[in-house]
């Protein structure tokens, strides 16, 4: 099997993310991939789903806006936004490390915020 692109890895780790399908999501990380985020460091496909776990129920069935996507090589920096029906995050940031068709390292922020209802 050829190993995916960047663009390929991360075409697919935003479908998986929109469909709210947490395996689909982990599946995209190397075994000993690392994510750092203002809650710390997780290692591994443990650590990924445990922050995609926190993602999914902080910004549950979200609509997803991504207005900076710049590729450089092997790494991938993205601004993003989310709104679900009782919260919402306008200032999300990712920067991405790819490495043998996977994802190897991971940095998130975004502050969650309540819908005003």
């Amino acid at each position: 099997m050829a190993t995916r692109t960047p663009q390929e890895i991360f075409q697919h780790h935003a479908e998986t993310l929109i469909a709210g399908d947490l395996e689909g999501v982990v599946s995209d990380y190397s075994e000993d991939a690392v994510i750092l985020s203002p809650d710390g460091v997780k290692k591994g496909k443990a650590g990924v789903r445990e922050t995609f776990i926190k993602l999914l129920a902080d910004l549950p069935k979200a609509d997803w806006e991504v207005p900076t996507v710049l590729f450089e090589g092997d790494a991938l920096f993205l601004e993003w936004k989310a709104r679900s029906e009782a919260t919402y995050a306008d200032d999300g940031v990712d920067t991405f490390v790819f490495r043998d068709g996977l994802i190897r390292l991971q940095t998130v922020r975004y502050t969650l915020k309540k819908t005003q209802g």
